[in-house]
């Protein structure tokens, strides 16, 4: 029951997924960023949506684009263009990141708007190809999309876990760095007295004062 729950729960959200809309200024870049476990399908659409100030000028304002994995690959790169689409497999666990900025940075320059269609995992299969290839249709394609549904929600399970479990054992190492640091310092606050008072000591000692 609580799994049908989160089926229906996946397919509600992937569901009313649309577009990002953007503004990218004249100077400087507009990210967007994702964190994405291994071995996901990645697809993404591109477009400048012209204005009105934009069409009067009768100029189509170009961008340019690239995208990284979390380790700092470079996955896709285009100059000068006002549309365009980038697919890749991850291949690594992390933050992946799109970044867009404009190509003309004349003076009197308005920002842009970008478009943005981005989709992962199961949102990104093209279920029409899978139909025609496995010659399924009606209830029979509705009962695979499930199928996928449930191992994209297996595998993000999965994913959560793993990086929990990564964050605590993180966390242990650092409260146990910590513990040691605190009973180092105590150590070395309790040698620092005591070599003041066997200093004060001696000192008094030799002023006959004690």
């Amino acid at each position: 029951m609580e799994l049908c729950r989160l089926v229906l729960l996946f397919l509600t959200v992937t569901a009313t997924v649309e577009a990002i809309w953007m503004e990218v200024p004249t100077s400087g870049t507009k990210c967007v960023s994702e964190d994405i476990h291994n071995n996901v399908v990645v697809l993404a659409d591109y477009t400048v949506i012209g204005d009105e100030q934009h069409s009067q000028a009768n100029v189509v304002p170009t961008i340019s684009v690239k995208v990284t994995s979390p380790f700092g690959n470079n996955l896709y790169h285009k100059e000068n263009t006002t549309h365009g689409q980038f697919a890749f497999t991850t291949t690594e666990a992390g933050n992946y990141l799109a970044c867009f900025w404009m190509d003309n940075h004349a003076p009197g320059a308005k920002a842009v708007t970008i478009g943005l269609d981005w989709k992962t995992g199961i949102s990104a299969k093209d279920w029409e190809s899978v139909a025609r290839k496995e010659k399924i249709e009606g209830v029979e394609l509705e009962l695979v999309k499930l199928e996928g549904i449930v191992q994209a929600i297996h595998e993000n399970l999965e994913y959560l876990k793993n990086r929990e479990a990564e964050m605590r054992e993180v966390s242990e190492h650092t409260n146990a760095r910590v513990a040691w640091l605190s009973i180092m310092s105590l150590g070395t606050c309790l040698a620092a007295a005591g070599l003041q008072i066997c200093y004060l000591k001696s000192y008094f000692r030799k002023k006959k004062l004690i």
